[in-house]
C-alpha cells in the first residue's frame, strides 16, 4: 500500500493530473489561502463568520473545504457574505497570465 505521499508523486507523473493540480495551486488555493488568512486577521471561528452570514457552521466548513477539493466553485455573492462577515469586501481582478 502506498503512503499518501508516495500515490501523489505517483498520480503527478500524470501530465494531465499535474496541470490540473498546478491550476489548482495557482487559482483556488490562493483564494482559500486569503480566506483562512482574513479570517484568522479577524479572529472568528467557522462559527462566528456563520452566525454573521446568517447561515450554519457546516455552511462555512464546505465552503473553505470545496476551494481545496476543487469540486465546487462558491458564488460570488457567497463569498461577498463571507467576506462582509469578515468586515472586509470582495474585490475580484484578472490578471495576466
Amino acid at each position: 500500500m502506498l503512503t499518501h505521499e508516495e500515490f501523489k508523486a505517483k498520480m503527478l507523473e500524470d501530465p494531465v493530473v499535474r496541470a490540473e493540480y498546478d491550476l489548482l495551486n495557482r487559482e483556488e488555493f490562493a483564494i482559500l489561502d486569503e480566506i483562512l488568512a482574513a479570517r484568522r486577521e479577524a479572529g472568528l471561528t467557522q462559527a462566528q463568520v456563520a452566525e454573521r452570514m446568517g447561515t450554519k457552521t457546516p455552511t462555512v466548513a464546505r465552503l473553505e473545504a470545496a476551494l481545496v477539493s476543487g469540486k465546487h466553485s462558491p458564488s460570488i455573492g457567497t463569498l461577498r457574505k463571507y467576506a462582509k462577515a469578515l468586515g472586509k469586501r470582495l474585490e475580484i481582478h484578472f490578471v495576466s497570465p
